[in-house]
């Protein structure tokens, strides 16, 4: 197994902890260290694939747990914060199902021979995620850092829908028959 495709076995061995660091905050020292390790998490996402592609150590193994590690540490920390009401119900519906989605169009395409990468609306959409999730984390005392997390989620959202619609418009035959 290469270090790219370890890296993601610690990103998934991750979630636990950041989740139950969520879960279990008493004060906002465990937000903060949720965040820590989620954006340490999120960095073994853009490691991994900088070491796959620079080093040609891209795997089967990595192509399938890499996007569905991203997935399971997004997914499991804005449900945790919905858990605790700091994120609209509607928004992480939005997400989950557009992960949902993308997850059986591309098995579907993979059963047809057809290899979906990853867009660069798909990597924008993931981007404004981690971020809009650092701040809903770390809640500092600005007067900007509610108006910036909420631009932030909408931004999000948008990128999810936006995204979405552009792995369809891109790769129509996936959807033939």
């Amino acid at each position: 197994m290469n270090l790219p495709n370890k890296l993601t076995i610690l990103r998934i061995l991750m979630v636990p902890a950041v989740v139950a660091l969520i879960l279990l905050a008493k004060d906002n020292l465990h937000f903060y260290l949720a965040g820590i390790l989620f954006l340490l998490a999120s960095f073994t996402d853009f490691l991994d694939g900088y070491l796959a592609r620079k080093n040609n150590w891209v795997t089967n193994f990595g192509k399938f747990m890499d996007p569905l590690a991203d997935k399971l540490l997004v997914c499991s920390v804005l449900i945790s914060l919905t858990a605790l009401g700091r994120v609209p119900a509607w928004a992480v519906i939005v997400i989950v199902a557009r992960e949902f989605a993308i997850s059986g169009f591309r098995l579907v395409a993979v059963e047809k021979g057809i290899v979906i990468a990853a867009g660069n609306l798909g990597k924008r959409k993931t981007n404004a995620q981690t971020l809009w999730i650092a701040f809903l984390l770390f809640p500092f005392a600005w007067k900007y850092w509610d108006l910036t997390a909420d631009i932030l989620m909408w931004l999000s959202v948008i990128l999810t829908i936006w995204s979405f619609a552009d792995y369809i418009h891109r790769n129509p035959s996936a959807l033939k028959e």
